[in-house]
């Protein structure tokens, strides 16, 4: 084997014990087919490099790349409009200054180091170009790259943005640049936030750094416990809790295990749980928000195809059957048939963390979508874990949508294909909640996405809202003498929903109480059913039931009175009840 050859051999064997971020990266800049790169995502965190066997060390991004990737030779510049112009090495930065000031000594050397990306930039391509002859290695680092080149419409740019992107631009293409070894790596959390003419550039390449896996969390954990960092309780291991960290990166974790070393309290199943969740809201800056549940789906009455359905999955899940799971739900059905708790439920049953989208749309150009791929990232990061979204057809937007600078399709597409990605099957599981499914997208509804079509409908006959009353009774810890329920619900005279037997309920017990009482009556509750009046939205309760029967993908979900009715029959009295009530 000849130099060369073992040269090769020792570059592939250290490339191959680098992170998969890490080797994506050190590939695309050995093949020398782009010299402007961005790294994205998980960049503000430690990140793990393995250095002997079973030892490894925790840096920072800008010393990942500079020590590690680059080994700190030739030349490695960092930039930020904070920072300025600053160097690796003593050593490199004071032969960046010799050089320029001797080259331009009419320029004042404070210049070189300059903040502004005009004069900084102007200095650092003049410095590359003059270093070309001597084929050294030059990288330039630019962190908050978003600041550099906003993700914004070309003519609401500013000078000097539009100075930045035009000569980032050049420089991916510059020849000298291309054919020289001189590399620039951009580094951002969020990829929206970068101006798309260059991160939609074909010529520039991507790379995202994943939050870490259960592997590094328990790294990391005995990293920090063999320096004497880590306080456990009894029982409680890096190795466990590097598995019930997930959705928290090293940083977090060091957070978390500094502050318990502070207060020389070992960390407990009940401080790790309360620290994940407020540290996970956090980072998501209130966009996503935890549903809290404490009952599972024995708390749920009636609708007994769709909660066998939810046992069947919930026994997949328990069984480490994600491959036969759908990759998401669509839950329809008029309001007050309790959609939004039926899917708590059944977070409660499968153990897992369920977290509800809160509205990340924002009036700032870019910061939509911006604020999405923050939440996007997180998700994949937390799996498994369930995700809610009510009120679905107002919330996610459409393809086609128009006036608002087309920020509503491209947050369309990002969910789409998200919610699409079949790595995520049975890790992330979506849940579109809505009474008015027709209204939805069909690209969400379609398979490969909210797969599965659930539909919940008011309870029909005395038994079924007896069922429902005693569910709610147990929920709500009403205390309520034994009577026959089938003969006091006679005294119905109109579709109940749950939510009008949940508010009779209440009343009831309010009559009670203001009696001195704590057990409610049977006159109670026929005093409250005779005074109570529900909303009347006819018109659109039926267009809610129709809508809903024709989601429907088993005949079983489908109130009888609603069986025998072609599909023909139901679209045509869909249409008419929407003319109805003005819509088009």
């Amino acid at each position: 084997m000849d130099k060369t050859q073992q040269l090769i051999k020792k570059n592939l064997d250290y490339i191959n014990i680098l992170p998969q971020w890490a080797q994506d990266l050190s590939v695309k800049y050995c093949s020398k087919t782009a010299n402007l790169y961005f790294v994205h995502g998980n960049i503000r965190d430690f990140l793990p490099h393995k250095m002997n066997e079973g030892e490894f060390m925790f840096v920072k991004i800008q010393d990942y790349i500079s020590e590690v990737l680059f080994g700190n030779r030739d030349i490695i510049v960092f930039y930020d409009k904070s920072g300025g112009v600053s160097f690796c090495t003593s050593a490199m930065r004071d032969d960046y200054l010799k050089t320029m000031t001797s080259r331009y000594p009419d320029t004042p050397p404070e210049d070189f180091l300059s903040r502004d990306p005009v004069k900084a930039f102007d200095s650092l391509e003049r410095y590359f170009v003059l270093n070309l002859p001597r084929e050294l290695r030059i990288v330039l680092i630019v962190d908050y790259a978003e600041t550099i080149i906003p993700a914004d419409e070309l003519g609401h740019l500013d000078e000097i943005d539009r100075y930045c992107l035009v000569t980032l631009n050049r420089w991916s293409h510059e020849p000298q640049f291309t054919q020289g070894d001189v590399s620039i790596i951009m580094l951002t959390e969020n990829l929206t936030d970068i101006n798309p003419r260059l991160s939609s550039s074909p010529s520039t390449v991507k790379v995202t750094i994943p939050f870490p896996d259960t592997t590094v969390r328990s790294q990391f954990l005995g990293f920090l416990e063999s320096r004497g960092m880590l306080l456990l309780e009894r029982g409680l291991t890096p190795e466990r809790m590097g598995g019930l960290t997930s959705g928290l990166n090293l940083l977090n974790l060091n957070q978390l295990v500094a502050e318990s070393y502070q207060e020389d309290k070992p960390v407990t199943m009940e401080y790790l749980r309360n620290r994940k969740r407020s540290i996970i809201e956090n980072e998501a800056a209130g966009l996503l928000e935890f549903v809290d549940t404490a009952c599972d789906l024995s708390f749920v009455a009636g609708h007994d195809f769709v909660r066998k359905r939810f046992q069947s999955a919930a026994r997949a899940i328990r069984q480490g059957r994600t491959d036969v799971l759908p990759m998401g739900y669509l839950i329809a059905g008029p309001v007050g048939t309790g959609k939004t708790f039926m899917v708590s439920a059944f977070a409660g049953e499968i153990g897992v963390p369920m977290v509800k989208l809160r509205n990340f749309r924002s009036k700032w150009q870019g910061a939509t979508e911006s604020n999405l791929e923050r939440v996007l990232n997180i998700l994949k990061a937390m799996a498994p874990v369930a995700v809610m979204i009510d009120e679905a057809d107002a919330f996610l937007g459409e393809r086609g949508a128009v006036g608002d600078s087309g920020t509503s399709g491209r947050v369309f597409a990002q969910i789409a294909n998200f919610m699409g990605d079949t790595e995520y099957r049975g890790k992330i599981i979506w849940f579109l909640i809505t009474s008015r499914p027709d209204l939805l997208p069909i690209d969400l509804k379609r398979q490969g996405r909210a797969e599965e079509h659930l539909a919940l409908f008011y309870p029909e006959g005395l038994e079924a809202k007896a069922e429902l009353f005693r569910t709610l009774q147990r929920k709500l810890e009403i205390k309520v003498k034994d009577f026959p329920l089938a003969e006091v619900f006679k005294g119905f005279k109109f579709d109940v929903s749950g939510a009008d037997i949940e508010a009779i309920l209440v009343r009831a017990k309010m009559n009670a109480t203001m009696d001195n009482r704590a057990i409610v009556t049977r006159e109670d509750l026929e005093e409250t059913i005779r005074d109570f009046i529900p909303p009347a939205y006819p018109y659109e309760i039926e267009l809610q039931n129709l809508v809903a029967v024709l989601e429907c993908t088993s005949r079983e979900m489908v109130p009888a009175r609603y069986q025998k009715l072609e599909r023909s029959k139901l679209a045509q009295e869909i249409q008419e009840l929407k003319q109805l009530l003005g819509e088009r």
